[in-house]
């Protein structure tokens, strides 16, 4: 693909709801409520804003207006049936924002449901295992060598083509299909289990994928979180990984008018997300490894934690846009494996820049 940026914003609501096209015996038809989550993404054209660097606060503010009419009501009184799916028709109905790409709706921590233009789902649920692993192949010195565990996530990616319905897959469909895998996995070594005997991040996916997808026609992708802050796609042919840092930093956005708070010096934490996308090798069972990629990009690191942005050499301003474009200058002869980073000054605000063929397919 092309090089796309996008700018990300999310906004929170409190709402009630019955949805009733599930049968009276589903939970989920009697009235209950949610902490949901509204996420759009959007590529802007130029001077949408009102000066470069304030893209993803504009965005957010106008996620937020749209929002104030869902928090703290009856979803049904305005939405019906108020699936996540329908909610996040209403948002893009509603919503004037131009080059919207996305709408998702977070209705847990643990599931939602994205929509595009053309009406097509992507729609995920979260699940948890407690496992040991070590990695057979590594050198003697790697700390993946030694017997260790993880807090494991795994998310379950199903696409579906909506055609107007007022679902796609049942998030407890996910759950049942689920449900065997995690009684495998589990409180296990799995080194112990065939076809895990190298149980990289990358293996572990391909391993679920080839299991579950007879099961559910639907998968799409299977995420496997090793850790909160690193983990692989796998989409049954291709290999994504992920890697995250975060930084402390200060700026000023020196474009905004001179009225502005943000032409004052201030400070963000910083979350940044590196994905890679490269061929499996096969005697390591990785694509990339970790510990490579966090190495390869300290140099940057260095110059972006606990310092004034404004500062840095080579970066033309301090905004969302700024960065990314250093971080991708100043990463493309380090790891060539590299086709999108995300980066957010606040949670769940922030930009990204899609140079691979999977762009910004995949949930944040």
């Amino acid at each position: 693909m092309s090089e796309k940026l996008y700018h990300t914003a999310s906004a929170p609501f409190e709402a009630a709801r019955r949805v009733t096209i599930l049968p009276a015996t589903h939970r989920s038809h009697n009235l209950h409520g949610h902490s949901f989550m509204a996420r759009i993404r959007a590529e802007l054209p130029p001077d949408w804003e009102p000066f470069p660097g304030a893209e993803a606060e504009t965005l957010a503010e106008a996620l937020k207006t749209v929002i104030s009419a869902l928090d703290y009501s009856l979803l049904n009184d305005r939405i019906e049936p108020p699936t996540d799916e329908n909610l996040a028709r209403w948002v893009w109905k509603n919503l004037d924002v131009p080059g919207l790409e996305s709408v998702g709706i977070q209705s847990t921590r643990d599931q939602g449901a994205d929509l595009n233009g053309r009406d097509h789902a992507h729609i995920w649920r979260r699940f948890r295992f407690e496992a040991a692993h070590r990695l057979p192949n590594v050198a003697q010195d790697h700390p993946c060598g030694r017997m260790h565990g993880h807090g494991f996530e795994v998310i379950l990616h199903a696409h579906q083509n909506l055609r107007h319905s007022d679902m796609g897959v049942d998030f407890d469909h996910l759950q049942q299909v689920w449900n065997p895998f995690h009684d495998l996995l589990h409180h296990r070594c799995l080194n112990e289990l065939p076809g895990l005997e190298n149980p990289t991040s990358e293996m572990l996916s391909a391993w679920i994928w080839q299991r579950l997808r007879p099961k559910l026609p639907e998968l799409s992708w299977v995420s496997v979180y090793e850790t909160v802050s690193a983990g692989c796609h796998f989409d049954g042919h291709h290999y994504r990984i992920w890697k995250e840092q975060r930084f402390e930093a200060a700026l000023r956005l020196a474009r905004s008018p001179a009225n502005d708070p943000r032409q004052v010096l201030h400070g963000h934490s910083y979350l940044l997300r590196l994905h890679l996308s490269a061929p499996l090798n096969t005697v390591m069972g990785w694509t990339v490894d970790y510990g490579d990629v966090k190495r390869l990009f300290h140099p940057l690191y260095a110059q972006l934690d606990h310092n004034h942005l404004n500062e840095v050499q080579g970066m033309a301003d301090a905004d969302l846009k700024s960065l990314l474009y250093w971080i991708r200058s100043g990463m493309t002869d380090r790891l060539a494996q590299l086709d999108r980073i995300d980066l957010y000054d606040i949670p769940g605000r922030g930009a990204m820049l899609c140079w691979g063929n999977a762009g910004p397919v995949l949930p944040g």
